[in-house]
């Protein structure tokens, strides 16, 4: 009877298992059992660091733990009694972010990339030698923060730091074991493997222009031929290290390499999602798929090989059909309907209608939650059971419950629910072409979009299929009256006028300063009180009637015009060294489509390691082609808004559960199949950026903002379950819907403070005021 407790069996059978047939798998079964999990508790805190703890990494055999902190040390603790062997004063002069242990070193060989831009590598064997002497390379060839370090498996030579410069950087220790600073006159380092100064994407048709800023890479352990990177835009690249072009300098910046694939969910691919950009990005143990997880959105899985049955790619033009979709209901609607068909028989129909009995149970218990507006997210749980739990279940029954769970994506209303609605209608409408739920449901959800056009041909296509269905007549009259009002409020603003500003041609209104950036003013035009940007003070602000955005850009040139620079050939190495930074900042009421200003500072820079000018751009055609792997599974209940470190990772040796940090100082864990929550434990007294699963048994290691490792293991102590997801306290929807509401808080003007912070003035103890760079991470 046990056995029916946990969906991946009884242990007692797994250990008798493995005394009478030789299976090497049952110990990876065995690490993350669902049993395991539901005890996984807090068993120990690691004190020694004086600041926060940015990065933990284990060993491969998970003897030792090292960890980096803002005190700039670098600790290594013995997993077996819990307690600090080494500290290590680095010689970083800023906050550590990223360590690792260098393979095939006897653990005696660390890494550590920090904000200082450098990367300094340490031999443990001299431990109790001064921070010189333990030193064993020391790199400096980086011009901004150092987030991320890669090794590959096996490979105790190079190692791989990928920086907010927008470079990836290979350092081969059988070389050079040092370099001279990023500003030095004589920086000749030959080590970039990616040059992306030119490469972060608005879409996945744009052109690539902006720089990107990197924040995290990984390298398979399975190929380790595919590097994996994530940075300021949307999109996660694969590349293969073999075909990528030999190292190059600063000096000479070359087009953006091209990329095995992309990675993007298809809702996040489009051009209206300021500020979003990847904390992090990793391959999963057996290498065949990649979780992503995105400051100001969910986490998201994807499969790695483009042909893999549930891989789904996509060009811009997909993307432009999921966000217009019109075109796909004449397509959908010229197909019969699909009719139920079991591909694979089950070997008794007792079985089969035991499974669709169950299901059908499921859907009811989804039905109530929708029509009592109440427990929305258990009934999207419930839905979520039928479609990944019970295999094949027909298309009938399929269609049913993909239109109930996008009516409760609607009306629970959390971030790109509205999108993920629009995913199941389509799905949904596919099957049946004339399903008027199916059509009223993205009618609705395209509503919720503001896309009024598109909302009304669903909403006609649905009172066309059903003409005395009253649900249709009344989403028509909706649409019409929300589009009235729209029209209504467009044309009152035009009568009114709104406040005037300066623009580059000229104009009246008073000139918008940095000061106006930096301070924003509750009415700019109409009042001159200016409240200074805090981040405290986002989710208090005073924006109700009429919100504000900021739109930037940020270019690099020598003071020649855009059409000279299309017309360099590829790779032309930039002749002059006082490089003009432009900050191109649009100020805009929110929701408007009309930019009211453009307010551009330029400053100039003669450093020989700055961003050179532009690449010329990629053909069109080439970049229409471009495919993009979508996205095969969400996990939401966290919160990533406040740094940009926080880990998403694979949790045990096959990676069947999913861990991540949340801005609530909690860490999440959901099944990695299904995408439901297991499990919501407190880790932090602010925020959990660090989640590392040991490599072996099933122990957790997380860090944040306190100035302890947290470590996780199974306990005997009773878990606390609330509707089936076990959390230390009984408000698990709470929690969730709090994280919710801030992901979707976009009342704060959403300038990423990367673009601000060298224009940013700051006053020194000598009293001078100077651009600052940064430290918070």
């Amino acid at each position: 009877m046990e056995s029916l407790c946990f969906h991946d069996g009884n242990i007692a059978d797994f250990i008798d298992t493995r005394t009478l047939h030789v299976r090497s798998d049952i110990n990876h079964s065995l690490q993350m059992h669902s049993s395991f999990i539901r005890r996984l508790s807090l068993e120990r805190e690691l004190e020694a660091h004086q600041g926060c703890v940015n990065t933990i990494a284990w060993n491969s055999k998970g003897s030792l733990l090292i960890s980096g902190s803002d005190d700039a040390h670098v600790n290594l603790w013995s997993y077996e009694s819990r307690k600090l062997l080494h500290s290590i004063d680095s010689g970083h002069r800023n906050n550590i972010f990223c360590t690792k242990f260098v393979p095939e070193t006897s653990d005696e060989l660390v890494a550590s990339g920090a904000g200082d831009t450098e990367v300094r590598l340490f031999n443990l064997s001299r431990t109790h030698e001064d921070t010189a002497s333990n030193l064993s390379a020391h790199f400096q060839c980086h011009s901004r923060r150092v987030k991320k370090l890669a090794v590959e498996p096996g490979n105790p030579n190079v190692v791989w730091s990928a920086s907010e410069d927008a470079t990836l950087r290979q350092h081969d220790l059988r070389e050079v074991t040092s370099c001279p600073p990023a500003e030095s006159s004589h920086q000749e380092c030959r080590n970039i493997l990616l040059d992306l100064r030119s490469g972060a994407k608005k879409s996945l048709g744009s052109p690539p222009k902006q720089s990107l800023m990197l924040k995290s890479c990984d390298i398979s352990s399975t190929r380790p031929h595919l590097l994996l990177v994530g940075g300021s835009d949307a999109f996660a690249r694969l590349y293969d290290r073999r075909m990528l072009s030999p190292l190059s300098s600063c000096r000479r910046q070359l087009s953006p390499p091209p990329c095995v694939n992309y990675f993007c969910p298809m809702h996040l691919s489009d051009h209206g999602h300021q500020g979003l950009h990847l904390t992090h990005v990793a391959f999963s143990p057996n290498g065949e798929e990649v979780l992503l997880n995105y400051s100001k959105e969910h986490v998201y899985l994807m499969d790695v090989n483009p042909v893999h049955p549930s891989a789904m790619r996509y060009t811009s033009d997909d993307a432009m059909k999921f966000f217009n979709p019109t075109g796909i209901l004449k397509e959908v609607q010229s197909k019969p309907p699909v009719s139920d068909f079991f591909p694979n028989r089950f070997p008794a129909k007792r079985n089969l209608a035991a499974r669709l009995d169950q299901c059908r149970k499921l859907i009811q218990i989804a039905e109530k939650s929708l029509k009592e507006g109440a427990n929305y997210y258990y009934g999207i749980e419930a839905c979520n059971d039928v479609l990944h739990g019970y295999g094949q279940i027909g298309h009938t029954l399929m269609h049913e419950c993909l239109c109930l769970r996008a009516a409760l994506l609607l009306k629970r209303n959390w971030k790109n629910d509205a999108h993920m609605a629009i995913r199941d209608c389509y799905r949904a409408v596919e099957i049946d072409p004339t399903s008027v739920r199916a059509l009223l449901c993205m009618a609705e959800a395209l509503l919720q979009l503001g896309k009024h056009k598109e909302a009304m041909e669903f909403a006609i296509g649905g009172q066309f299929s059903a003409p005395s269905n009253m649900e249709a007549a009344e989403m028509v009259e909706k649409i019409k009256k929300r589009m009235d009002l729209v029209e209504a409020e467009a044309s009152n603003k035009a009568a009114k006028g709104g406040p005037r500003f300066e623009t580059r041609s000229g104009g009246g209104g008073r000139v918008i300063s940095l000061s106006d950036i930096l301070y924003r003013a509750d009415a700019i035009g109409e009042e001159d009180t200016l409240q200074p940007l805090s981040g405290s003070g986002r989710e208090d602000s005073d924006y109700e009637e009429e919100e504000l955005e900021l739109e930037f850009e940020t270019s690099v040139s020598s003071g020649g015009d855009d059409e000279e620079e299309e017309e360099e050939e590829e790779g032309h190495e930039s002749e002059s060294n006082n490089l003009q930074t432009t900050l191109n900042v649009r100020i805009h009421r929110k929701f408007d489509s009309t930019v009211n200003t453009r307010h551009t500072t330029t400053t100039t820079s003669s450093s020989s390691c700055g961003s050179p000018k532009s690449s010329p751009r990629s053909d069109k055609l080439t970049r229409q082609n471009e495919r993009a792997i979508d996205m095969k599974q969400q996990y939401v209940g966290h919160c990533n808004i406040g740094t940009d470190i926080k880990q998403a990772s694979f949790l045990g040796q096959k990676g069947e559960y999913i861990g991540s940090g949340s801005d609530d100082g909690r860490w999440f864990i959901w099944e990695k199949s299904t995408g439901r929550l297991i499990k919501v434990l407190t880790g932090d007294g602010a925020v959990v950026n660090c989640v590392q699963s040991h490599p072996f048994d099933c122990v957790v290691a997380t860090s944040g903002i306190d100035n302890s490792i947290k470590m996780w293991s199974p306990l005997a102590l009773a878990p606390c379950v609330v509707d089936g997801i076990e959390t230390e306290s009984g408000d698990i929807l709470d929690i969730m819907e709090a994280n919710q509401r801030r992901l979707s808080n976009n009342r704060a003007v959403s300038v990423p403070f990367d673009a601000l912070e060298e224009f940013r003035m700051h006053e020194f103890p000598d009293g001078t005021l100077r651009p600052f760079e940064c430290v918070q991470s």
